[in-house]
């Protein structure tokens, strides 16, 4: 879909894909940030779809609503992901939406280099992303101990295979940390942080 600007000059419409991988409604993250995510876009008629992992009960025809979670990331100019970290990884719903949405020839496919060497090639690096993530943790001991692990996996491992890699993939994805320990003061700034995006994004 397209529309003309102010200055006659032909734009793409933009179409957000929320992706919320979190089973609490009261939590941070899902009345949080994903609601502020939506506000924003209602608030400018953006045109949004939502995909609720932990709404869309496993009892539902499996292969069904992976297909219609890949059209979605196909309809999409703009996904957003908010999710919580367990383990030292995203939640387990969220997890499987990467596992089985973005597959080999879906979302990217390994080019031959030589030998047993090959490199991913992506096939949604037109898609804009961002991804909020929320710890329990300070910041201190996971980006020193842990090394940044799970910004890392999922930057390099994730997003990089299949999006593409740009600096931007770093930037975008933004950690909140000692969520449930933190005031709410700290929270609001934390929500302020998700709204100016949401703005930048819609410019």
């Amino acid at each position: 879909m397209f529309c003309f600007n102010f200055n006659s000059s032909i734009v793409e419409m933009k179409k957000h894909l929320v992706v919320i991988g979190h089973p609490d409604k009261k939590s941070f993250c899902y009345n949080g940030i994903f609601k502020t995510i939506v506000r924003e876009l209602t608030r400018y008629k953006e045109e949004f779809e939502i995909i609720d992992l932990y709404d869309d009960k496993l009892h539902r025809d499996r292969i069904e609503l992976i297909k219609g979670y890949k059209k979605l990331v196909e309809w999409s100019t703009h996904i957003y992901f908010v999710s919580p970290v367990w383990w030292f990884r995203l939640t387990p719903k969220t997890e499987t939406f990467f596992d089985e949405v973005l597959t080999p020839g879906f979302a990217y496919k390994f080019i031959p280099l030589f030998g047993k060497y090959a490199y991913p090639k992506p096939f949604l690096s037109d898609k804009k992303v961002r991804t909020y993530i929320t710890h329990g943790a300070p910041m201190l001991p996971v980006v020193t101990l842990y090394l940044n692990s799970v910004k890392l996996r999922l930057v390099m491992g994730v997003y990089t295979f299949v999006f593409g890699w740009k600096l931007s993939r770093w930037r975008k994805t933004k950690q909140f940390w000692s969520v449930p320990f933190v005031d709410a003061k700290k929270r609001a700034k934390y929500l302020r942080v998700v709204k100016n995006d949401i703005r930048k994004d819609l410019k």
